[in-house]
């Protein structure tokens, strides 16, 4: 194991929960000190749903910026298991082409809700041809999707996350860690998750919750075991993104926002902890 002495993270964040405005978007997380930023919607119109002229635009933005695009973050997989495999991979089709107009590499996604009187274990089967036929379609357009670790869907708890990984055993499927949704499963993340999944683990999502409410709050304030994660990255030579998801006014379904003041309480009180640490963020 390689140990990485004050290594250095890539600081992202998702746009939409600072401002539905993308120059907003980019003007706040410029002055929080990240250099990426992470797509999910813009104007208020997700990015399965953004036009092609929507999309020149948004890039021109951010250019004139200077950011750059961590991830697109697609509802990809987050819809019910009902839906034909087709439902998926076209929209991934169509995702595909933002993520190469944006330039980003990382395609974040999901894997599937159930109906309330489905388990898991029987959803499985429906759910693996799903992830099989994405990843393959990843792997000819040569991007990576990223799993997140979404609470309710098959996915969510950190043996299911490992039986993805391994029965669709892809180069293009990895694993978007995010400690504030296995929270909300009832998951201790550092305790119970991290050995089991750091070898699958390619980019952070950085939120934090309480265990007895499952409320969202900043770094350190809650029960995901944040400092405890962070430490280990850092000594095991991670060096990849950081996605603020701050989460702080509303979150559904879909999403959540903070605003740009408590997208900057999240983004100082992650920087606290990276800093003692020993972590730069860039």
């Amino acid at each position: 194991m390689s140990i990485a002495q004050n290594p250095t993270w890539t600081l992202s964040g998702f746009g939409d929960e600072v401002d539905p405005d993308p120059k907003v978007q980019a003007a706040v997380l410029l002055a929080l000190g990240a250099s990426h930023i992470e797509v999910r919607s813009a104007w208020g119109t997700n990015v399965v749903e953004l036009t092609d002229e929507q999309i020149a635009e948004l890039k021109t933005i951010l250019d004139e910026s200077g950011l750059k695009v961590s991830a697109v973050a697609s509802p990809i997989g987050k819809v019910d298991i009902s839906l034909p495999v087709e439902h998926e991979t076209e929209r991934l089709r169509r995702i595909i082409v933002v993520a190469k107009a944006l330039e980003a590499k990382y395609i974040r996604m999901f894997s599937f809700f159930r109906a309330e009187d489905q388990s898991p274990e029987g959803i499985r089967g429906a759910v693996m041809e799903r992830m099989v036929a994405l990843a393959r379609l990843a792997e000819e357009s040569d991007v990576m999707l990223i799993h997140e670790n979404e609470k309710d869907i098959y996915g969510d708890t950190p043996e299911r996350v490992l039986d993805i990984m391994e029965t669709v055993n892809s180069p293009a499927l990895r694993a978007a860690w995010d400690n504030a949704n296995f929270v909300q499963v009832g998951v201790k993340p550092f305790t119970d998750a991290y050995a089991m999944l750091r070898p699958h683990l390619e980019y952070l999502q950085v939120k934090d919750a309480r265990a007895t409410t499952g409320e969202v709050v900043p770094t350190g304030q809650g029960d995901g075991q944040l400092m405890e994660t962070l430490t280990a990255l850092s000594q095991d030579g991670y060096v990849g993104f950081a996605s603020l998801e701050p989460h702080l006014a509303t979150q559904n379904e879909l999403g959540g926002f903070s605003g740009p003041a408590e997208f900057g309480v999240a983004a100082r009180a992650f920087r606290t902890a990276t800093d003692a640490i020993g972590i730069t963020l860039a």
